[in-house]
């Protein structure tokens, strides 16, 4: 029994996205999956802790509710905001930037919370199991080209033809002016690249930890069964506390404010 879970068992079949209702539309693909599925789920608790957490009577004796939205809306106003937007343009986009800081925190701590969306059944009962939306390089691609469309957006509508100028250090010889400008626009492509990636990698390689942890139970099973057993749920777990209690705030904060500097340095340019 060992030897055959030890054969079949493999984490990245875990990232594999099935279609669970298909729907193609000549070559675009709109099927239901596992993904579409916790994007959903995150899209609806993003909005019920915004509306749990900051539609409430403020109060001089704050509850728990109100301590916690007060919070949460100060690290999305001093901590993102006002780091990265000019205070012009804090009210449009303080919004977009605390929104996504909610969302990607929310469908990144619904990785790490056991549901019933595997996709398996066990006898006819759907099986649970972790699985983190932002772990699909697709999911975090579409974030990222938002906050870089949005970036240039706003650096047009505040700048209009300058804006191009800002491509281009003040300085440089006319000779070097095409090839800068060249290296500058690469740079803003790669900013797609690294906040896409930078999210992905990180909860990607999170959920690996941990399932490589857990199946070494079934990998080195037999006569180690004993001696593996507590080794690897030990390992397990100090993995999946470091991913909820760090790795999961951290990058859902690295991403907002990443975009707010983006948007805010587009609005007022330095060179």
């Amino acid at each position: 029994m060992t030897r055959l879970l030890a054969i079949t068992f493999d984490p990245a079949e875990e990232f594999k996205l099935h279609d669970w209702i298909p729907i193609h539309l000549g070559p675009l693909d709109l099927s239901i999956n596992k993904a579409v599925v916790y994007l959903a789920l995150g899209s609806l608790l993003t909005i019920l802790i915004g509306i749990v957490l900051m539609r409430t009577r403020l109060a001089l004796l704050p509850s728990k509710r109100q301590t916690i939205g007060e919070a949460v809306y100060d690290i999305a106003q001093t901590q993102i905001a006002e780091q990265g937007l000019p205070s012009k343009a804090i009210g449009r986009w303080f919004p977009y930037v605390a929104t996504l800081f909610l969302f990607i925190w929310t469908v990144n701590i619904l990785g790490f919370l056991p549901l019933p969306f595997t996709g398996e059944t066990w006898h006819g009962i759907p099986t649970w199991g972790i699985y983190a939306a932002t772990s699909q390089l697709s999911v975090t691609l579409v974030l990222a080209i938002f906050s870089v469309v949005f970036t240039h957006v706003e650096g047009f509508r505040w700048n209009k033809g300058k804006y191009m100028k800002s491509f281009i250090p003040s300085g440089v010889p006319k000779a070097m002016v095409v090839p800068m400008g060249f290296l500058e626009a690469i740079s803003h492509f790669f900013r797609i690249v690294s906040l896409s990636v930078r999210l992905y990698a990180n909860m990607l390689a999170g959920h690996m930890l941990i399932l490589v942890s857990i199946g070494l139970i079934f990998i080195l099973g037999g006569i180690t069964f004993y001696i593996v057993v507590p080794i690897s749920f030990t390992i397990g777990i100090a993995f999946y506390l470091f991913e909820v209690v760090i790795v999961v705030t951290i990058q859902a904060f690295i991403f907002a404010a990443l975009t707010a500097i983006y948007i805010g340095s587009a609005i007022e340019p330095a060179h």
